[in-house]
């Protein structure tokens, strides 16, 4: 009698056991459903992180809620006619529109000289301040150098000449309000032009005239062409090639005049790069000349008597005529944190992509889920009530220690969060990859630079190769240098990004290995559980 009974609860095991194997099958048999399900040996890792991240972010949360921020739900629903009266208010208050410029190039450009030539010509630097800047840069037999020093603050980066950080500034005309930022064009540097740019609406790519110095930047390993190639991932939509130095005795003409020999040689070299890496020359790129040093062609146009085949505007006109962003306050907040610091509080600094922010207001910080209260904004220099997407901002924060908070976080509205992931599909195009690693395939390990987040990332699942003529997608094992796939990338720690249709910012990104660019991208899809 006790013998049947072992025999009923094997029968038991063996009708269990079939439904965990059923689940594989079917992902992999629907692998464009919109919620973009993953295969199961993905999709365990990637659950954990957001679990683990939860308890702890969710710990400090309630700490703080506790004292600060209990407040009831209705407090967070969005009272839309009241931010579109605010936000009349503002544009009544200054109409001018904003935007971030991106000083990028090979090392030597004179990117750091125009930075601090604008800033000089705008009143932001009085003449005394030059003449020590000037006195200085003599001492260290870098005679030239002396308006670079107005962005490169730091004595490493003086003794050197090279830029390292990002420098930030401030500068108006009558028609605009703009925020410079000023990308080191060393290789060793690029993760932190690739922050910069990330934060741009305006790239201004400066190259040399001088003789052996445009080849330098241009050719293979330059920063010239990874600098124009990730400004276009990043999301820049305008882009000014400034040929800088004409005046150079190596190149000017007798007189000082202007060579237009060589600048047609060098617009004529860039055209066909800029056009392969997506850009609409008509639309979206503008050449002029300039001598950065001297200010000439920056805020006033060149003499005739030194260049007279130059018919265009200077710089800032260049800058005033790109047609103002459309920006929507009613869209979903999202602030990527680039930095944080403890300063009587917490502050975050960030570029408002999408969104209106007051001060009073509850937000999330993702994806630790942190409830915060804005206590006060800086926008430039000023402190604000209120402001618009498209601005760097600085924000004090209660609800969350700087500890807590990490570049690549993402302040974001708390009725339509940002989506979290730890896997996410993306169309990318193979830009260059490393001679001793010429295939792309399941399995390639590499760098994400996604908005201000950096992660380390693979690649685990090829879903097709899609031909860039006829559009048609094909199931392959590999892809070589050049090819455009769609595929899937998963990630450790959970990060936050958007579907690139939904918002660019988010959407976009690079892929890097031992220190260059391998690929550029944009997400497609998300699993419908982040959102």
């Amino acid at each position: 009698p006790p013998q049947p009974q072992p025999v009923p609860k094997q029968a038991e095991a063996t009708v269990v056991a079939p439904p965990p194997p059923t689940p594989p099958p079917t992902a992999e048999a629907e692998p464009s459903e919109d919620d973009m399900r993953v295969d199961t040996p993905a999709a365990a890792p990637a659950e954990a992180p957001p679990n683990a991240g939860d308890s702890v972010a969710d710990g400090v949360a309630n700490k703080m809620a506790a004292t600060t921020l209990d407040e009831p739900e209705e407090k967070f629903d969005l009272d839309e006619e009241a931010i579109l009266k605010a936000y009349e208010e503002l544009l009544a208050k200054d109409p001018r529109d904003h935007l971030n410029v991106v000083f990028i190039g090979h090392i030597d450009a004179g990117k750091s000289t125009l930075a601090g030539q604008i800033l000089f010509l705008t009143g932001g630097v009085d003449k005394r301040t030059i003449e020590k800047y000037e006195k200085e840069a003599k001492e260290k037999n870098r005679e030239g150098w002396y308006m670079a020093y107005i962005m490169d603050t730091n004595e490493e980066e003086r003794t050197k000449g090279i830029t390292v950080e990002v420098g930030r500034a401030h500068f108006e005309t009558a028609a605009k309000r703009y925020t410079v930022l000023d990308a080191p064009g060393h290789k060793n540097y690029v993760p932190n032009m690739i922050q910069g740019a990330s934060q741009a609406d305006v790239a201004i790519l400066l190259i040399s005239a001088r003789k052996g110095e445009f080849e330098t930047g241009f050719e293979r390993g330059g920063q010239t062409r990874e600098h124009a190639q990730l400004a276009k991932t990043l999301g820049v939509s305008r882009l000014l090639v400034v040929v800088n130095k004409l005046d150079c005795p190596s190149v000017a003409l007798d007189g000082g005049k202007w060579d237009r020999e060589r600048y047609d040689a060098i617009c004529n070299g860039l055209t066909p790069f800029l056009k392969s890496c997506g850009y609409n020359l008509k639309k979206e790129v503008v050449f002029l000349p300039i001598a950065a040093l001297t200010g000439a062609n920056v805020r006033e146009r060149v003499s005739k008597s030194v260049c007279s085949w130059y018919d265009g505007g200077s710089l800032f006109e260049t800058l005033d005529s790109i047609e103002p962003v459309d920006r929507n306050p009613l869209a979903p907040v999202r602030l990527p944190i680039v930095d944080r610091w403890k300063e009587m509080g917490t502050i975050v600094m960030g570029k408002l992509e999408s969104g209106y922010i007051r001060v009073g207001d509850y937000y999330n910080i993702m994806p630790n889920k942190m409830r915060v209260r804005i206590e006060n904004i800086w926008r430039d220099e000023e402190e604000v009530v209120s402001t618009l997407s498209g601005e760097n901002l600085r924000l004090r924060i209660v609800g969350a220690d700087d500890t807590d908070i990490q570049p690549g976080f993402v302040l974001s509205s708390m009725r339509t969060p940002v989506p979290i992931v730890t896997v996410l599909e993306a169309q990318l195009m193979i830009v260059e990859l490393l001679e001793h690693n010429p295939v792309f395939t399941v399995g390639y390990k590499a760098v994400l630079h996604i908005h201000t987040n950096v992660e380390e990332c693979e690649i685990t699942k090829l879903v097709c190769e899609v031909d860039p003529k006829t559009k048609a997608e094909k199931k392959v094992r590999f892809v070589k240098q050049g090819g455009i796939c769609i595929c899937r990338i998963a990630v450790e720690k959970p990060i936050c990004v958007t579907p690139f249709s939904e918002l660019p910012a988010l959407g976009r990104f690079t892929l890097r290995d031992e220190g260059r660019t391998i690929a550029i991208g944009k997400v497609t899809k998300v699993p419908k559980a982040s959102k």
